[in-house]
C-alpha cells in the first residue's frame, strides 16, 4: 500500500531523516513513535508532499509519488490530517469538509461522504454553519478528521491526533481511528501518546533523532522493557 525506502530529508545542513525505510500494508494502522523532534512530522510532512526529499522514494500501491504535489497525491488516494489540526478558522464547519473534496466533481458521491461523516461525528452536524474557530479543540480534530475523510482516502495520515485533548477525548479519537480503519481506510499515525497508539496498531517503528532504532509487532513493542522505559513513563 505505501513503501517509504531511504528516505533523506535535510533542514539547511541539518539531516532530518536518515534514510529511513518503512512500510504499511493495506488494511492497517502502523504507528510511528518517538519523543519530540524525533522526526515524525518531518516523515508526514515528506510522505504527504509538503516536504521534498533529498534522497530515497515513496511509492502509494506501487506508484512512485516522489515527485508529485500534494495535490496529485490527494489524487493518488492519500489524505494528510496536520498536527495542529489546521482547520480554516473563519469558514463554517460545512465549507471546510466541502474544502477536503475540492478534487472531486462527483456530486452524489460528495453528499454520500458528507452524511457519513456527519453520522460518525454527530456534533459536526449540529455545528455545521458554526465558524471552525470557535469549535473546541476536540471538535476542530474531528473537523480535520472528517474533511480529510472527504477525498475518500485509500490511506491517512495522522499527525498526533490527540495533542492538547482532554483524556476522555482522546480515548474517543483513539476510537474514531479504529472506526476508520475497520471501515477500510489503511492508516499511518504518527502519535506521542505511545502508549494509546500501540494499543490501535498492528506494528509500529520507533523513530529516534531521524533513523528508525526500532520496529515490529505493536503488541510486543508494547510488552518491551526498553519501550516502557524510553516511551510510556515505566520504570
Amino acid at each position: 500500500m505505501l513503501e517509504i525506502r531511504d528516505l533523506e530529508v535535510y533542514y539547511g545542513v541539518i539531516r532530518a531523516l536518515k534514510s529511513i525505510s518503512l512500510r504499511v500494508k493495506e488494511g492497517e494502522i502502523v504507528t510511528l513513535i518517538g519523543a519530540n523532534g524525533a522526526g515524525k512530522t518531518t516523515s508526514l510532512r515528506t510522505i504527504s508532499g509538503l516536504l521534498r526529499p533529498h534522497a530515497g522514494s515513496i511509492l502509494l500501491n506501487g506508484v512512485d509519488v516522489t515527485q508529485l504535489s500534494p495535490r496529485e497525491r490527494v489524487k493518488e488516494g492519500m489524505s494528510h490530517v496536520p498536527e495542529g489540526r489546521r482547520v480554516f478558522p473563519m469558514m463554517s464547519v460545512l465549507e471546510n469538509l466541502e474544502l477536503g473534496a475540492f478534487l472531486r466533481r462527483d456530486k452524489e458521491g460528495i453528499e454520500e461522504d458528507l452524511t457519513h461523516v456527519y453520522e460518525r461525528f454527530p456534533i459536526l452536524f449540529d455545528r455545521r454553519k458554526q465558524m471552525a474557530g470557535t469549535l473546541s479543540g476536540g471538535e476542530q480534530q474531528m473537523l480535520a478528521i472528517g474533511r480529510a475523510l472527504m477525498s475518500r482516502p485509500k490511506v491517512l495520515l495522522l499527525d498526533e491526533p490527540s495533542m492538547g485533548l482532554a483524556p476522555l477525548l482522546v480515548q474517543e479519537i483513539f476510537n474514531i481511528i479504529q472506526t476508520i480503519n475497520e471501515a477500510g481506510t489503511t492508516v499511518l499515525l504518527v502519535e506521542q501518546n505511545a502508549n494509546m497508539a500501540l494499543q490501535i496498531a498492528s506494528r509500529a517503528y520507533v523513530l529516534e533523532t531521524g533513523s528508525i532504532v526500532l520496529s515490529g509487532e505493536a503488541k510486543t513493542l508494547l510488552e518491551s522493557e526498553e519501550i516502557k522505559k524510553a516511551y510510556l513513563g515505566g520504570k
